[in-house]
């Protein structure tokens, strides 16, 4: 994966300007997410000069998004020229949409995660490979300055223990699923830095009423040295990251300021268009799907942890 996110800085299409076909695009969903895919797809970026965007998919009835039309679902599925779909939909609702786009014979990229189970999303990647279309899912932390920054500090350092605290503001399950799906970037930043993990205890604190919830996950590396990773959530938290990592030469406590995210949605699109190209090696395209799956299954191992303790 990381050869994948090295090559951002100079894609091997950069100096292509005019590119001999593009593929028709249509985004589903325009909140936060799809309203960014909206601006990069019509902004002159060379990623997206492989892209055409033909319109987007919402339950609302919008007519139009920056002079881009509605169109009904109907006809993005049907439709000869969408060939890509974007799913920046509610979590709940990505599964059913990926495997409508993909059975309609278009290529996919979702935001994360893909699904709230792992079963789900194993088959979902059958069904891609089965088409021969790409499944695509985003996982912008990963190409955030912080990640950078970590990538770097942990690499070759024996890790002794550390913890991961994110606290935010309340979301609701129904739309974006239990708090390890949900919350799946934090883990994928910990599979990413440390390897696979396994999960030893999970609990899950819930004060509905305040709208208080608070998950805690003790994890295991391969080398038996324990990760702890927490979410809370309740009005008035402030969106933030804590961090503790222990390493037998030292110890990182807390990020520093590393910077400002920049364009990393028009960076995980550059990835997608790299895939569409047929840019990326079957090696790193298995690495990836391999690191998705285990922190989906993760995810799903963590939830059974927490429901059993009811």
């Amino acid at each position: 994966m990381q050869r994948c996110l090295d090559r951002l800085q100079t894609p091997r299409w950069s100096l292509v300007f005019q590119p001999e076909r593009k593929f028709g695009v249509v985004v589903v969903g325009v909140g936060r997410a799809g309203s960014v895919r909206i601006r990069d797809l019509r902004n002159p970026h060379p990623s997206s000069a492989f892209l055409n965007l033909i319109g987007f998919v919402s339950r609302r009835e919008l007519g139009s998004v920056e002079g881009v039309p509605q169109i009904s679902l109907e006809d993005a599925l049907s439709s000869q020229e969408v060939e890509v779909a974007y799913i920046c939909s509610e979590n709940s609702s990505h599964e059913d949409y990926i495997r409508q786009f993909l059975n309609a014979g278009k290529h996919v990229l979702v935001e994360y995660p893909m699904t709230l189970s792992w079963a789900a999303a194993r088959d979902l990647w059958d069904l891609a490979e089965q088409k021969g279309r790409v499944l695509h899912e985003e996982h912008v932390e990963l190409l955030m300055e912080e990640f950078a920054f970590l990538k770097k500090e942990v690499v070759g350092k024996d890790l002794l223990k550390g913890s991961l605290l994110f606290t935010a503001g309340p979301l609701e399950q129904e739309r974006f699923g239990f708090p390890a799906f949900s919350g799946i970037s934090r883990l994928t930043w910990l599979v990413s830095l440390f390897g696979e993990l396994s999960l030893v205890s999970a609990t899950l604190e819930q004060r509905k009423e305040d709208q208080y919830m608070k998950m805690t996950v003790c994890l295991e590396t391969e080398n038996k040295r324990p990760l702890t990773w927490i979410e809370e959530k309740a009005p008035g938290l402030k969106r933030n990251r804590h961090l503790s990592f222990h390493f037998k030469s030292g110890s990182l406590e807390n990020m520093p300021n590393v910077g400002v995210n920049k364009n990393i949605f028009l960076k995980d699109q550059n990835i997608f268009v790299q895939k569409l190209l047929g840019q990326f090696s079957e090696k790193e395209l298995a690495a990836e799907k391999k690191r998705i799956l285990h922190c989906l299954w993760l995810a799903e191992e963590i939830q059974k942890h927490c429901y059993s303790k009811e």
